[in-house]
């Protein structure tokens, strides 16, 4: 296993469309999966796709922490989720705002609106077909991987770029405010 690269916003493989699996069960995505969670391991990150390593393929690793899950049916808690060439079915017409970082812009975090219940499918790579609902944090983590393969990052998604701000900023306006509201 290989902690890789991880590619910054502006690399032409984060701009385009990743490439179908032929074979979800092939040692190389086997090897290339495993080198991703150990990557996304080093960094804390909660997920990581392929293209963020600069491997232009459909495959994204994820896990759903339990301080992240809102115990909603749908929210659950899950270990590393492995998924090659997965497909997204919006459930729903209804999107809720929420504020999202990304591993390939560091520092910065911006309010993204993202569906709040989907179904995902696509296969592990030990070949099992994975088809799940997913809502809350979970689906947030889905629709932000699942972007990546698709050439997206999430300051594409937002609807207002105000709301966009480095890490640091953003928390010392949050500790603004909270000082403000104990007066």
């Amino acid at each position: 296993m290989a902690i890789l690269p991880i590619a910054r916003m502006g690399q032409p493989v984060l701009r385009m469309r990743a490439e179908e699996v032929p074979d979800p069960t092939a040692s190389e995505i086997k090897t290339l999966i495993a080198d991703m969670l150990e990557t996304m391991k080093a960094v804390n990150g909660a997920g990581i796709a392929a293209p963020q390593v600069f491997v232009p393929k459909r495959v994204v690793i994820f896990t759903v922490p339990p301080s992240r899950s809102t115990g909603d049916e749908f929210d659950q808690p899950r270990g590393l989720t492995a998924i090659v060439n997965p497909v997204i079915e919006p459930l729903t017409e209804e999107t809720e705002l929420g504020m999202e970082g990304c591993l390939s812009v560091p520092g910065m975090r911006g309010v993204v609106p993202r569906i709040k219940k989907l179904r995902y499918h696509g296969v592990g790579p030990d070949g099992a077909v994975i088809d799940r609902i997913a809502t809350g944090w979970h689906a947030r983590v889905v629709q932000h991987e699942f972007d990546h393969l698709d050439g997206i990052l999430y300051p594409q998604r937002m609807t207002d770029l105000s709301l966009l701000g480095f890490v640091e900023e953003l928390e010392a306006v949050a500790r603004g405010m909270a000082e403000a509201a104990e007066d």
